[in-house]
């Protein structure tokens, strides 16, 4: 335990550092000065759906279209996420109110949808979907008001704001569909102060809208496409029947308002929508396991590895005491000394060294992905404001990080007296990263087959694949060339010739069973941040506090070392020198409980009932998976190499 505590101030300034993250903002792009009047474009992002998982452009849907439709240039982010910025008909000008205006409207005529876009606009309604708009750069959203309190009387009763992130499509009741065909945009302004002879400038600080559903009969348009909306609650909402053709207004308003939120924090708004108490929670629950853990290891390596047994005696003398004793004395020692015995086998190379190297890499590079990337959202450089950045990073993160990947492989494949390298960096090259392609290639095929602009293009799919064999190959090949010639590294005790036999183990020592055993631990210190990125990626919220993921990643990191060392000292004292795999293996064990909670977020977080929604699920869950078990696996293996190598030196052989 006192070793635990040693780190607990650096875990204290680890926290006031996340304090300080929140206010901290490096911003994606630079702000827009506005003058009175300028236009304000809105643009279109795509449709999205949680119940379906598969995104469409806007202009898969008949909305009203601009004379020339222009899609921004993506990155690679932005097109991995589906996101297809376009232009829209939408006519605003900073601080001009509109009252009511038509959208493509010639000659005072509505709309017409064919009995085609009727069925199509009733089933994305139908399948819970939202339209994503931005104004300079921001996002719309809808306000939500709830009471918290429910029990008092109406004057006390306080409203809890809450925002959804783009604005619902449409929304049935009693077997009806209706479609949201009118939109109240209302803008927020700052005013920037300014010298008395300088005009005034406004930036942007919020873009909020209010659906509404108004039937062609109670909107009044004339032939300046100006509209009139009914007054009350008198008019009924537009019914879309999707057996017949449609007729009806798409219509909006503007109404701008003055607001004191600043530029550099006009996405705090959006990045509010969750209760930080209960990362709070999860950050306390990480350190009371870190804790647990650093105080049972610590008590186990100091009393039974450096404290207790003849730490000092020869290996030679050992055996002998336990050939020449009686079953009593034989029994005592073997339970004191049982990982001393195995002295000769403990780094006997295992099988499948090539594969067993080639993964190791892999996590390596993964490792080292991720951590910078955490990193460096952390300090806020890639803050939602820069869509898809933090995509576009991973992905040439991952491709640069081969060369640390192909090192580590390289020298560890030396070290297990391998020998030939280039097979093996070419494996530690092609292996993960081919599993992860072929993945993708297949259900990238059903996403083309629903023609849903999530489907990554074939250029895109070309240029990811050069960069699989034009940076991260030849940068595989260069680490491992060198890992492969630098020294192995130093096992302290020789090798016997003829392999030891290993004795029957008991049940508990079974593998399946050390991965539930291992892999608890480490998943109840992230489990409730893993619900927060669930939620990220599957219902398009925003992922903001990487300060404490950050530390979650770090407990995790320590938490997964510390129950490998664990794990890796009861195997070698049940004499059991096959440690290798099934280390790597057992400190993987928290990506099986990331599993079966993907399985219970499935079927109790989600309303996902067809088949290529859930083929997309479970197939996106099977990466995320596999990444996580070879990050764990990684991690837990060197801290258990690192473990076994220095209590084998610290005894001496005879």
């Amino acid at each position: 335990m006192a070793a635990a505590m040693d780190w607990l101030p650096w875990l204290l300034l680890l926290l006031s550092l996340t304090l300080e993250t929140r206010a901290f903002y490096v911003p994606g792009v630079a702000p827009i000065n506005f003058h009175q009047n300028d236009p304000v474009e809105i643009k279109a992002v795509k449709l999205t759906s949680s119940r379906t998982q598969l995104p469409y452009e806007y202009y898969s849907l008949p909305f009203c279209q601009p004379n020339k439709i222009t899609y921004k240039a993506e990155n690679l982010g932005e097109v991995l996420r589906g996101d297809r910025i376009v232009n829209t008909p939408f006519q605003v000008l900073m601080n001009s109110e509109k009252k009511c205006e038509v959208l493509c409207s010639q000659s005072n005529k509505p709309v017409t949808l064919t009995v085609d876009q009727s069925r199509l606009v009733a089933e994305r309604i139908m399948e819970d979907y939202y339209v994503h708009l931005i104004a300079d750069n921001l996002p719309v959203a809808t306000r939500l008001e709830l009471y918290s309190n429910r029990d008092g009387d109406d004057k006390k009763k306080e409203k809890d704001v809450q925002f959804e992130h783009g604005y619902r499509l449409g929304f049935t009741d009693v077997n009806k569909i209706y479609l949201h065909n009118h939109l109240s945009f209302i803008l927020y302004y700052h005013r920037e102060d300014l010298e008395e002879d300088q005009e005034h400038t406004y930036r942007v600080v919020r873009f909020e809208v209010i659906p509404q559903s108004i039937r062609l009969e109670d909107l009044k348009a004339d032939e300046k496409s100006a509209c009139t909306l009914p007054e009350g609650t008198t008019s009924s909402p537009q019914e879309i029947d999707p057996t017949k053709e449609n007729q009806l207004y798409f219509t909006y308003s503007v109404h701008w308002e003055e607001s004191d939120i600043k530029w550099a924090s006009r996405w705090d708004t959006y990045l509010t929508m969750s209760d930080v108490q209960i990362h709070w929670f999860s950050i306390i629950n990480s350190v009371v396991v870190v804790f647990f853990l650093s105080g049972e290891s610590g008590l186990w390596v100091s009393e039974w590895v450096l404290g207790g047994g003849p730490s000092r005696s020869t290996f030679s003398r050992a055996e002998e005491a336990v050939s020449l004793s009686g079953p009593l004395l034989q029994e005592d020692t073997m339970e004191e000394s049982g990982w001393k015995l195995v002295h000769g086998d403990v780094f006997r190379p295992p099988q499948y060294p090539m594969v067993l190297s080639s993964l190791l890499g892999s996590g390596i590079q993964l490792f080292c992905m991720i951590l910078i990337v955490i990193f460096v959202a952390m300090l806020g450089m890639l803050s939602p404001s820069s869509r898809g950045a933090l995509m576009t990073t991973a992905c040439f993160l991952f491709m640069f990080m081969g060369v640390f990947g192909g090192f580590s492989a390289g020298r560890l494949y030396r070290t297990l007296k391998g020998h030939r390298w280039k097979k093996g960096a070419f494996c530690t090259a092609t292996l993960y990263p081919g599993v992860v392609f072929g993945i993708c290639f297949v259900l990238n095929c059903f996403i083309w087959g629903k023609h849903s602009s999530g489907a990554v293009p074939f250029p895109t799919m070309v240029a990811l694949l050069c960069m699989w064999f034009g940076i991260s190959l030849p940068l595989v090949y260069l680490g491992y060339y060198f890992g492969f010639r630098k020294q192995p590294y130093d096992n302290p005790v020789r090798t016997n010739q003829i392999p030891r036999q290993i004795p029957e183990q008991r049940w508990y020592m079974n593998r399946f069973v050390g991965i539930l055993m291992a892999g608890i631990l480490p998943f109840g210190a992230m489990f409730i941040e893993l619900f927060f990125i669930f939620s990220a990626i599957w219902e398009n919220q925003f992922y903001y506090l990487f300060g404490f993921l950050f530390l979650v990643f770090i407990i995790l990191v320590v938490s997964c070392s510390q129950i490998s060392i664990v794990m890796v000292y009861f195997q070698l004292c049940a004499e059991d020198y096959r440690w290798w795999w099934r280390n790597f293996l057992v400190s993987g064990g928290s990506a099986f409980y990331v599993l079966v909670y993907a399985i219970f977020y499935f079927v109790n977080k989600l309303d996902i009932v067809e088949f290529i929604p859930s083929l997309l699920y479970f197939g996106y869950t099977a990466l995320m998976v596999l990444s996580f078990w070879l990050l764990t696996g990684t991690i837990g293996f060197y801290a258990a190499y690192m473990f076994v190598r220095k209590i084998y030196a610290a005894v001496k052989i005879d």
